[in-house]
């Protein structure tokens, strides 16, 4: 059987783009994601194209799932090689005005679905002892944090601390820990996010994405393709001996 990867948040977006990408690259891919459809879509486009693939139900704000799917991944498409923690939520509001249940729902499914993700197939890899590749999906807003993204950008920040531990930890194991941190990636939370923001500061969506590409030093937005161009070099031989780190993929919006 080939080797997996499983991708959580694989029926959208960055997720979407980091399965083609690895499927490239020679991995069986599980399409793990809280959307049926969407899930369903991906897996099915990756097997036209003569790929390994499986969509699989999973909401990772909840341990038991996370860990119910390494189990049926592995049993259906091979050997854990390579596990993204890619899902996420996001949310735009004021500070004072955030509501509890989703500043609830954001920290569950983005600090404690990375959380239960790094458990899950750490306890696989050192089941299997081959070692892994376990990549994190932090952000920008994890560097510096964004106004109107509290909890989002409180959420990344703990990623970031986790990727660190576990890299520490698991090191022993030859199992890696890195994280990728993406700026503005056109998708569609990205578009839900540019809509708020410019209803917020009270200017239209054309004004709030033309603001935000003047940050940009490369003088355009990220695609899918390339934050999962990241991704594939995290799990790739020539990163054998990179592991805790963070890497922006921001285009040049933020040095550090």
């Amino acid at each position: 059987m080939a080797k997996l990867a499983i991708v959580t948040g694989s029926g959208q977006g960055i997720g979407e783009g980091i399965a083609h990408r690895l499927a490239k690259e020679g991995y069986a891919i599980a399409v793990a994601d809280i959307n049926d459809t969407t899930a369903a879509k991906v897996a099915q486009d990756l097997q036209s194209e003569g790929y390994s693939a499986k969509a699989y139900h999973v909401d990772v704000a909840h341990r038991d799932e996370v860990f119910a799917l390494v189990d049926a991944a592995v049993k259906d498409l091979g050997e854990l090689a390579v596990y993204v923690n890619n899902a996420g939520v996001a949310f735009i509001e004021s500070f004072i005005d955030s509501d509890p249940a989703d500043v609830e729902r954001l920290l569950d499914v983005n600090l404690k679905g990375t959380y239960w993700g790094i458990q899950a197939a750490g306890k696989k890899f050192k089941e299997q002892g081959h070692g892994g590749r376990i990549v994190n999906a932090a952000s920008l807003a994890g560097y510096e944090a964004s106004a109107l993204q509290s909890a989002y950008s409180a959420s990344k920040f703990g990623i970031r601390g986790l990727t660190q531990s576990a890299a520490k930890e698991f090191a022993k194991d030859k199992i890696t820990v890195n994280a990728y941190n993406p700026g503005i990636v056109r998708t569609k939370m990205r578009d839900a996010i540019d809509k708020k923001t410019a209803a917020i500061k009270h200017k239209s969506v054309a004004e709030q994405k033309a603001d935000c590409l003047t940050e940009i030093a490369i003088g355009r937005e990220a695609t899918p393709a390339d934050v999962a161009a990241v991704v594939a070099w995290f799990v790739s031989p020539d990163a054998g001996y990179v592991t805790g780190q963070s890497l922006q993929v921001d285009g040049g919006m933020r040095f550090h």
